[in-house]
């Protein structure tokens, strides 16, 4: 099932991530709980990812989300 991640600021959505996808993002994050629907991102979190070997893909989108930002939260869903 296919994941949206979402701008926790304004609802926007960012991109849709695969099931794989978003297992390498919540593998690789850390939650404050079972029930935490939200993730902490910056530069520096973006380029662990990737140094991780993350799926490109989903680099790619969290870096577009990023942009001119230093840091942002997002949640998501299941579509």
């Amino acid at each position: 099932m296919p994941y949206q991640l979402i701008d926790a600021a304004d609802g926007q959505v960012l991109g849709t991530v695969t099931d794989e996808q978003f297992q390498d993002l919540t593998d690789s994050l850390e939650e404050d709980s079972l029930a935490d629907q939200d993730y902490y991102l910056n530069l520096d979190t973006v380029e662990m990812l990737e140094e991780r070997n993350v799926d490109e893909g989903l680099v790619a989108l969290l870096k577009a989300a990023l942009g001119r930002r230093d840091e942002m939260d997002i949640t998501w869903r299941e579509i």
